[in-house]
């Protein structure tokens, strides 16, 4: 008899983000297994790909039904130290740290290891040093990582409407007069690049805290970048100033780079400049589709930005404001230049037109 998975709290993609994380290859393998079987693979397939039999993964589904992630990794071998904490207890620290503290909760805005270990005693009242609640939480596939900025005024509600009702809207969006032409899904947004730079993260040694340049002066640039994931294409422009103008000169760019024939759907935010009226000039071969508000979280060019400050736009000193566009120039021409990074960091999977 086929088992059915039955637990809800991380769906396909969220397995595979898991897989990608841990460092257990075992692990890995059986949470790959366990996506396949979500988006809807023949269970032999779904083993056969994943380097296992059917029924062992049966076994799988029935340990991650019972026990969640924390049951896919391998019970310890007699002849070794017991584990401190036992299935059930390993999963429930799993729960604590996915689902984020709060202060009236539990007392904190952020776990450390020095708080989930006293949680641990207080709860299951057993004695751990904190190294070790961190190889838990690493075989967990969690990491000590930085977060997404969040507005508060955000609506998680018609953010997920906009995503589960996206393929609609972009039809919405499109004209009578382009109607049978190929679409093109694009997204926009604006970067202010300036001599007040970003500061990232370096490899040094552990406990020192190095020092990295950052100017306290005030030129800036904005670059006007656009990206459409599917062909793996942009168009960008670096300007002073972010307004209508500047909007109507990055539409045209935006506009000589979309396909002959095709027509662009172009997702952006509700800057006062992207709204449409007698001054933004929309050229004939685009189609303004709006994201709700507050939410930059779904314009996959946020993550472009990410990209650029990481590996080409921080940790220096612009002398002039030459130096600022000429930097910001070479970054995007770097970015452009490779199709496949763009459609890794701007792919998502639901952004799908009608006939997707």
């Amino acid at each position: 008899m086929t088992i059915q998975i039955t637990r809800r709290e991380h769906d396909a993609g969220a397995l595979r983000w898991q897989a990608g994380r841990t460092t257990e290859a075992p692990v890995a393998r059986r949470l790959l297994a366990l996506a396949l079987v979500l988006e809807g693979h023949n269970r032999t397939d779904a083993a056969n790909t994943c380097g296992m039999d059917r029924q062992t993964l049966r076994d799988w589904v029935i340990r991650y039904n019972e026990h969640g992630i924390a049951g896919l990794s391998d019970r310890p071998h007699g002849g070794g130290a017991a584990a401190k904490l036992s299935v059930e207890e390993t999963a429930q620290l799993a729960i604590w740290v996915g689902k984020k503290p709060t202060v009236a909760e539990d007392g904190v805005v952020r776990w450390r290891l020095c708080d989930l270990r006293e949680r641990i005693l207080a709860r299951f009242f057993v004695l751990m040093d904190e190294r070790s609640v961190g190889r838990i939480l690493s075989a967990l596939g969690f990491s000590h990582i930085s977060v997404r900025p969040r507005h508060p005024k955000a609506d998680a509600e018609a953010q997920q409407a906009h995503k589960k009702n996206f393929a609609e809207l972009v039809a919405a969006a499109i004209p009578p007069a382009a109607h049978g032409k190929p679409i093109e899904l694009w997204w926009q947004d604006e970067a202010r690049v300036g001599q007040q730079g970003s500061l990232t993260r370096i490899w040094a040694e552990r406990g020192s805290r190095p020092t990295a340049p950052r100017d306290q002066r005030y030129h800036w640039a904005y670059l006007f970048g656009a990206v459409c994931p599917a062909r793996g294409v942009g168009a960008g422009l670096v300007l002073p100033h972010a307004n209508v103008h500047a909007m109507n000169l990055h539409l045209q760019e935006i506009s000589t780079q979309v396909a002959e024939g095709a027509f662009a759907v172009l997702t952006l935010d509700g800057a006062g400049w992207h709204q449409t009226g007698d001054r933004l000039e929309v050229p004939e071969n685009i189609g303004l589709l709006h994201l709700p508000p507050y939410s930059p979280e779904l314009n996959p060019v946020e993550n472009v930005w990410e990209f650029l400050r990481q590996n080409d736009l921080s940790n220096r000193v612009y002398a002039t404001s030459e130096a600022i566009i000429d930097a910001c120039c070479v970054a995007w021409n770097k970015l452009i230049a490779a199709p496949e990074r763009i459609r890794s960091i701007a792919t998502r999977d639901w952004a799908k037109t009608v006939t997707s």
